[in-house]
This record gives C-alpha cells, structure tokens and sequence, in this order.
C-alpha cells in the first residue's frame, strides 16, 4: 500500500458516485433552503465547523473553515466555536444553532434536549429550525464519508 491508498473504506466518494452526488445534492438543499428561510451561510457554517470538530474530521474541518472565512467569519470566532458558551462573540441565534450542532452530532450518547429546542423557538421559526437540524444531520453523514475514506487535507496556497 503506498502512501496515497487510503487505510480505512477506501474512497467511498469515488467507489459510489451516484451516492456521494446524492449526499451533495441534499447539501445544496439544504443551503438553499437555508438561503430561503433567511439562516445566514456563517451560521449553517459554524454549524459545520462545530460538527466536524466533534467528529474529528480534519478535511471537513478545513473546508469549512475556509468557506466560513469567505463568508465573512473571523478567525477569532472559529477559534472560540468549541468553548462559545464562555464568550460574547455568538449571539442567540448562533448560541443555539450551535448547541443544536452539538446535541444532535452526540445524539449516540444523550438525546437532544427539549429545553434546547424551546430556546431555538425563541429566536428561530419551527422551519429554520428544521432546517438547522437537517444541515446538522448532512455534515455528520460527509464527516463520516470523510473520516472513512481518509480524504486528505492538502496545505492551502498561498494568497498573492
């Protein structure tokens, strides 16, 4: 095996194409109809990022880092998503799309709570709120797609 053969599943976006364009396809879904509802793409990528950091998925990881910081996120907030409770940096609707990031990726060890959705009605509509947890269960799916295939992170180039 040499360096670039991966350990794990192999490349399961290559092996099944018409699954991995499937999986693509319900994530452009679910941006445009965040897009539509009026969640901001920052929010539904610190969404992303905040996953992918619970799941360890360096190459998920790193795509939403960069597409956050084209949206306009700092690297200071993607810096704080992990510890967001312990600053002033999110507001209430990032707190909470946050937090829904984290609860439904843990699900496996405590089930989301009501409380935490009874906050989410407070600052989002039952359908932002739907959609919130349908991006939260796409990353999950492409950080597992990610993780098994060992995708690679390659280093950035240099910005001119």
């Amino acid at each position: 095996m040499n360096e670039n053969t991966p350990r794990l599943a192999g490349y399961l976006d290559k092996q099944q194409p018409g699954l991995y364009q499937a999986l693509t396809g319900y994530a452009e879904q679910v941006t445009a109809e965040a897009d539509r509802t009026g969640i901001p793409r920052i929010t539904l990528e610190l969404v992303n990022y905040r996953a992918s950091q619970i799941n360890g998925c360096a190459f998920c990881l790193d795509l939403h880092h960069r597409r956050a910081i084209g949206y306009g996120e700092t690297e200071q907030r993607l810096a704080l998503v992990s510890v967001h409770r312990e600053t002033d940096l999110f507001d209430k609707t990032e707190q909470v799309a946050i937090e829904l990031a984290e609860q439904i990726t843990r699900m496996s060890s405590a089930r989301p709570t009501a409380e935490l959705f009874a906050r989410a009605r407070q600052v989002y509509t039952e359908e932002q709120i739907s959609v919130l947890c349908m991006a939260c269960i796409g990353i999950n799916a492409f950080n597992r797609l990610s993780i098994l295939s060992e995708h690679p992170v390659r280093k950035a180039r240099s910005l001119p």
